[in-house]
């Protein structure tokens, strides 16, 4: 789950990490009202969606008064950011961050996540601070510094010190950087992160270590004990079909094909979109229905598919284990009723009751196509749909 970037500096100010002051705001008359309640000379007004590269996109602006802050507003709430991390269609801005400038020395980047490769959490920092990681990787790999922590002692003091030596933070600022760090690493672990990342980080004139920018992505599964996170969830900025799925405990995530894929478990899921693709056609969702679907959870599946416009063919691909076939045929066949469905279906079925599944599909009178594998369910609906 993403959050807002001034919610992430909220919940970074309450483990001790500095953060420049601000305050968001939904309207133009909010933000004026946030830039007097700063009164700093130079005030930042930035945009508040979830992606990177808004500098770049036209949605941060640097006023140097109060008028500057209304014209910026004005400017860019409503407006739709297009960036690299949003796809071609953009975000409109519903809200924005009203914050503090500051005198810039010098900027870092320091961010940590779980390296898959040492099952640990990996505290990473560089002095190509301002420039996204991934081109400092390709193009400067020698300027990462890396602590991999142990979860028995976490990161230490010393290891904190030895970033901040690694990426040439000022000796007078040396101290604030470690705390800095150890304050980041608290939020990560206690607030169950998949991801903390501060791009930006920066000294200023007066030897503060601030988070001038901040990204922090929360782990879904460990959500039941972090409802104070859930509550930051932002509708406005997710796919309605995500959202929509997530009520029902689907896994949905929306690709650019026609052809609606419905599968139980993730990495059948996986497989039937690379042998949809093998047979030249294109998925146009992940959607795993788990291994306790219903008949009403795998009708709401259906509706969630059929939303998308560009679909034009569905492949249901079952593999019954704790899930039987036959209810699954039993929702595919309700469904199929309730929404009146005209595009081609395919459906593969293999498992527990398989048989019952199959005759339940055959003797229900509707235009289903059957198939006997995932790889002749494959080829059928990308046939049918072209």
């Amino acid at each position: 789950m993403n959050i807002h970037e001034y919610q992430g500096k909220e919940i970074m100010r309450d483990f001790g990490v500095s953060v420049p002051n601000g305050h968001v705001a939904y309207t133009v008359d909010e933000a004026v009202e946030a830039a007097e309640k700063l009164g700093s000379s130079v005030t930042v007004v930035k945009a508040q969606i979830h992606a990177g590269g808004r500098g770049k996109a036209g949605g941060v602006k640097i006023a140097k008064n109060l008028d500057e802050v209304r014209t910026y507003a004005e400017e860019i709430l409503g407006k739709t950011l297009v960036t690299h991390q949003t796809g071609p269609d953009g975000k409109e801005v519903k809200r924005l961050l009203i914050e503090e400038g500051c005198d810039i020395q010098s900027e870092y980047y320091v961010g940590l996540v779980l390296d898959r490769a040492t099952g640990r959490v990996t505290m990473m920092a560089s002095e190509e601070g301002g420039t996204e990681i991934e081109e400092v990787a390709a193009e400067t790999p020698e300027k990462i510094f890396k602590e991999v922590i142990d979860p028995v002692t976490g990161l230490t003091p010393f290891q904190a010190r030895r970033l901040a030596f690694n990426i040439n933070i000022p000796k007078a600022a040396l101290g604030k950087a470690v705390k800095f760090m150890l304050g980041l690493y608290e939020v990560f672990v206690q607030k169950d992160c998949s991801v903390a990342e501060i791009n930006p980080l920066v000294t200023t004139g007066d030897g503060d270590v601030l988070a001038l920018d901040s990204k922090l992505n929360f782990d879904d599964n460990a959500l039941f004990r972090q409802k104070d996170i859930a509550d930051l969830r932002d509708l406005d900025e997710e796919d309605p079909k995500e959202v929509e799925a997530s009520k029902y405990d689907l896994s949905y995530i929306a690709l650019d094909g026609n052809i609606g894929c419905m599968v139980n478990g993730a990495g059948l899921a996986m497989a039937t979109m690379d042998t949809i693709k093998h047979y030249s056609g294109d998925p146009a969702n992940f959607l795993d229905v788990g291994g306790g679907a219903t008949a009403e959870k795998v009708t709401e599946a259906f509706k969630i598919i059929l939303s998308d416009d560009n679909v034009k063919g569905i492949f249901v691909n079952i593999f019954g284990g704790i899930m039987k076939c036959d209810v699954i045929a039993e929702g595919v066949v309700e469904a199929t009723k309730q929404i009146g469905l005209t595009l081609p279906l395919v459906v593969r079925l293999e498992g527990t009751n398989v048989d019952a599944g199959k005759k339940i599909l055959d003797e229900s009178g509707l235009n289903i196509t059957s198939a006997d594998s995932m790889a002749e369910g494959a080829q059928k609906i990308v046939e049918l749909v072209k």
